[in-house]
């Protein structure tokens, strides 16, 4: 990712500021150029126009986080990570030899580090992030069992005319299912609940 802005300032300092407030980010992601010196009157008043390039591999950077992670745990791990969107959007994929303890009881752990780095990461770029974090391909097996489970149930509710209540399910799990079930004719999907307690009741259309 790399960005640029043009602007005038008096100081260094001020220009620093200035760089930082635009970006939104630290210094060490930014580079100041001089473009050229605004002469004032007698001295006074006068400015400087800079340039400041924003530029990071978001996805790099934080594969480094993860490292860190991971290293301070004592826990062997291989990242692999793609991008879309211009590199807003991030797929990391992990593999160690203690996928289970980085998983957690339904996956719990592994939302906690998926939100931990989207932190990280929002913190030093100027754009909205869109963080994607699996481990051991316990998000994609978790997909298609959530698929299979919407479709049965659908086509039970479909038949019978009752709506069933699912199981209370994190945010994540519940958009599957409502984008699995979102062009089904007969029956339609609603959120109940809050917090943990909240889940998924799929209604016959009436």
């Amino acid at each position: 990712m790399t960005k640029r802005i043009e602007f005038e300032a008096k100081t260094l300092k001020e220009a620093e500021e200035k760089a930082k407030e635009h970006f939104n980010t630290d210094l060490e992601y930014i580079t100041l150029n001089v473009i050229r010196e605004k002469k004032g009157i007698l001295g006074i008043g006068s400015t400087t126009v800079y340039e400041a390039i924003f530029e990071i591999n978001l996805a790099f950077e934080g594969k480094k986080y993860l490292d860190t992670i991971f290293h301070d745990l004592e826990i062997e791990a291989s990242i692999e990570f793609r991008t879309q969107r211009e590199g807003t959007e991030i797929f990391y994929n992990i593999q160690s030899n203690e996928n289970a303890l980085l998983i957690g009881s339904n996956g719990r752990t592994l939302q906690n580090i998926q939100l931990v780095l989207r932190t990280f990461l929002g913190k030093i770029s100027p754009e909205r992030v869109r963080i994607h974090l699996d481990i051991g391909g316990y998000k994609e097996n978790k997909k298609r069992q959530l698929e299979i489970l919407a479709t049965k149930t659908a086509k039970e509710v479909a038949i019978t005319g009752i709506e069933a209540k699912l199981d209370p399910m994190p945010p994540y799990e519940r958009r599957i299912i409502h984008t699995k079930l979102s062009e089904w004719r007969d029956i339609y999907t609603v959120s109940v609940g809050e917090g943990e307690e909240r889940a998924i009741v799929i209604k016959p259309k009436k």
